[in-house]
């Protein structure tokens, strides 16, 4: 196990990073419920349950932006390796590099999200399924992407020590 995983699970201590893998279960969990629920119901009574489709993109969304935060804490995330391999006095910068560059792009999909969320909220958008209204789904979006900047904050600062 990496130091990572220990520190999250040590003493019993409820830290962030074991929320976040509560959250990714169980969303992923109910996600898988909820998808079979809609087989099973189609292969039996030819019937859809079309509001299932709703509830699992937005699920997905959540579980995407959730298992990204918890992988950019760890050091988990997809890297491209080509130059520090042959150069390793880049790691340092170039983690520094790929850590800015995220931040500015969860920065912008948590700004650009707030305007979506809120526009849905304004005009009062309803979805097309359950006719919920659709900032409901939408207000996560930037919620996380910010749970994300503060976690890229936290990295650039643990690498600036």
């Amino acid at each position: 196990m990496s130091d990572n995983n220990n520190a999250a699970t040590e003493g019993g201590k409820l830290t962030l990073a074991t929320v976040e893998r509560v959250l990714m279960a169980a969303s992923m969990g109910l996600l898988c419920l909820l998808t079979m629920a809609n087989v099973l119901v189609r292969y039996f009574t030819d019937i859809s349950f079309a509001f299932t489709e709703e509830i699992s993109v937005a699920l997905l969304v959540v579980m995407t932006l959730i298992g990204a935060s918890h992988a950019f804490a760890t050091n988990h995330h997809i890297a491209i390796t080509f130059f520090v391999d042959r150069w390793p006095k880049l790691l340092g910068a170039a983690r520094r590099f790929a850590a800015l560059c995220s931040l500015v792009m969860f920065g912008l999909l948590a700004w650009y999200g707030v305007s979506m969320a809120w526009d849905d909220y304004n005009f009062e958008v309803t979805s097309p399924s359950l006719g919920v209204p659709q900032w409901w789904y939408t207000v996560w979006l930037p919620v996380l992407s910010i749970v994300i900047v503060m976690r890229l904050l936290a990295v650039l600062w643990r690498g600036a020590k």
